[in-house]
C-alpha cells in the first residue's frame, strides 16, 4: 500500500482544530506532527486549507445486499459511502434472506470482505423464534443484535412478550431497535383509509406512523433495558417526546441506553412532504419542525449520541408510487457529511461537535478498536473536506445504484476532496479506487 503523507492539514479531533502533518504507514497513522519530513514518502496530499476528519462512522445503513441487489449492492453503496466521506459502516439484517442464522450473517461478511469499499460490520437479526441462535453472536467481531420492535420485510417484527424478554435479559452486547408499536400503526392505516380510501395522501405518513407509535415501543424498549440492565441503542430518534427517555448527565462510556439521529430528521419536516412526496417517505416518519428542531438540540447536548443516515435506497420508479405502494427508505450516505457540514455554515454546529458525533462517539459506543479518532497507532481512516468548494446534486455525480436523492438540485457548501480507508486513499476528488477492500471492524468488549 506505501506510504501517505497528509501536509498542512487543519485537523479536526478530539475537541480541537489544529495545523498539522499525518503520516501513514501500513494502514495506520504512524505520525502526526506540525512539520513531517516527506522523504521516502509514496504519495503527498497537500491539505491546505482543508480540514481533516476522523473517518466518519454510519452505525446504520441498508445495502439491500443479498436479495434487493436490483436496488443496491455493498459494493455500490460502499462507493456511495467513500464519496461521502464514511469509512466505515454497519450494515442492518432486514436483506433477503432476513440475516437471522449466523451461517446467514457469516454470507454477508463474505461479501464484504471481497466487495466492500469502506470498512464494514454487519448486525445479526432477531426475530420471534431464534433467541438461541441470537447468543451465539460473538460480541468481538458483530457491531450488534438489531431488533424491529415495528414493521419490518420477513420475519424480523420482533413482538413476542417472552422473545423481547429473553434478547433484553441474555443478550451481552448491544441491541439496537427500530422503534415504532405496530398495533398504533394498524389501528391509524384503518382510520386514514377509512378517510381516503386506498388514496392515501403522503402527509398522513406521520400521523399514521405517529409520535405515540415511536413512543410507545421506544418507552417499552427503555423499560426492558432498565429492568435486566441491558445495553440498548435506539435508532433514528424522530419525536421530541422520545427524548424524555434519554440522559446527557451521564458520559456516554457510562451510559446502557443511548440514541442515534438520522440526517433526514434534522433536515426535513411534514411541510416538506408537499414537495417531494414519497421521496421522503422514511419509518419512522419525518414529522413536525418542532420535533426536528428538538433532535437537533438533543443531538448538541448530548441527550442524542450519534448522527446516522439510515441509507436505505429503493429504485425510483418504486419510490414513485401511491402511499401504500411507495417502500419506506432513501439514499443519504453520500450526503450525510456535507449536509452536516451546511449546518455548520448556518450556525448551528461546530466542526468539533461534528466529528464528535459522526466519528468518536460511535466508536466510542460500539467500542470499536483503534478507529474513530485521529491517533498515532489507530487505523488511518481519514476525510479530507473543502469548507468553501460548492456543489450541485444531480444524477451524474450520485454514487448510489438507485441514482436519485432527496437532496437533488440542492447546492452544498462544501466538498468531501479524499477519503482514506484503513490507509488506501479510497476516493480522490471525484475518482474511486476500488482495488483494495475495506476492513471487517473489530471491538473491544469483554
Amino acid at each position: 500500500m506505501g506510504s501517505l503523507l497528509i501536509t498542512n492539514a487543519q485537523v479536526v479531533n478530539e475537541g480541537t482544530i489544529s495545523q498539522n502533518d499525518i503520516l501513514i504507514k501500513d494502514q495506520r497513522i504512524e505520525k502526526i506532527s506540525s512539520q513531517i519530513s516527506a522523504e521516502g514518502v509514496d504519495n503527498i496530499i497537500d491539505a491546505s486549507d482543508k480540514y481533516v476528519f476522523p473517518g466518519i462512522i454510519d452505525d446504520q445503513v441498508h445495502f439491500r445486499e443479498p436479495g434487493l441487489t436490483h436496488k443496491a449492492t455493498i459494493f455500490t453503496e460502499s462507493r456511495a459511502a467513500v464519496a461521502g466521506g464514511v469509512t466505515s459502516f454497519m450494515e442492518m439484517p432486514n436483506t433477503v434472506p432476513n440475516a437471522l442464522t449466523q451461517e446467514l450473517l457469516a454470507d454477508k461478511y463474505h461479501i464484504g470482505a471481497r466487495s466492500s469499499l469502506a470498512n464494514y460490520s454487519f448486525f445479526m437479526g432477531a426475530s420471534n423464534d431464534n433467541l438461541e441462535e441470537a447468543l451465539k453472536t460473538n460480541p468481538k467481531d458483530v457491531c450488534g443484535i438489531k431488533v424491529f420492535m415495528g414493521s419490518s420485510t420477513g420475519n424480523m417484527l420482533v413482538d413476542n412478550e417472552k422473545t423481547l424478554e429473553g434478547l433484553f435479559s441474555k443478550v451481552p452486547m448491544i441491541i439496537a431497535t427500530h422503534c415504532e408499536d405496530e398495533t398504533t400503526i394498524r389501528k391509524n392505516t384503518e382510520l386514514y383509509k377509512s378517510k381516503y380510501g386506498e388514496e392515501v395522501p403522503i402527509h398522513c405518513h406521520p400521523l399514521i406512523r405517529s409520535e405515540e407509535a415511536c413512543y410507545l415501543s421506544s418507552s417499552l424498549a427503555a423499560s426492558l433495558a432498565r429492568k435486566h440492565n441491558a445495553r440498548l441503542h435506539i435508532l433514528h430518534i424522530s419525536t421530541a417526546k422520545e427524548l424524555e427517555l434519554f440522559d446527557n448527565k451521564i458520559p456516554l462510556s457510562q451510559k446502557k441506553i443511548t440514541a442515534e439521529a438520522c440526517i433526514h430528521h434534522m433536515w426535513f419536516d411534514d411541510k416538506d412532504y408537499a414537495e417531494k412526496g414519497t421521496l421522503i417517505k422514511w419509518n419512522p416518519a419525518v414529522k413536525t419542525s418542532a420535533d426536528r428542531e428538538a433532535i437537533f438540540d438533543a443531538m448538541l447536548n448530548g441527550t442524542i449520541d450519534v448522527i446516522a443516515t439510515d441509507h436505505a435506497p429503493h429504485t425510483l420508479e418504486e419510490k414513485s408510487n401511491t402511499y401504500f405502494e411507495a417502500p419506506s427508505g432513501g439514499p443519504l450516505i453520500q450526503h450525510t457529511l456535507v449536509a452536516m457540514l451546511d449546518f455548520y455554515h448556518q450556525g448551528k454546529i461546530s466542526l468539533k461537535k461534528i466529528a464528535e458525533k459522526m466519528s468518536h462517539n460511535v466508536a466510542t459506543l460500539f467500542e470499536i478498536k483503534e478507529r474513530g479518532f485521529i491517533r498515532e497507532g489507530y487505523f488511518a481512516d481519514l476525510t479530507i473536506v473543502d469548507l468553501e468548494s460548492p456543489w450541485t446534486v444531480n444524477k451524474d455525480n450520485i454514487h448510489a445504484k438507485c441514482g436519485w436523492s432527496p437532496f437533488t438540485g440542492h447546492e452544498f457548501k462544501s466538498s468531501v476532496e479524499q477519503t482514506i480507508v484503513s490507509g488506501h486513499l479510497a476516493y480522490n476528488k471525484g475518482a474511486i479506487d476500488n482495488s483494495i477492500p475495506g476492513h471487517r471492524l473489530l471491538f473491544e468488549r469483554s
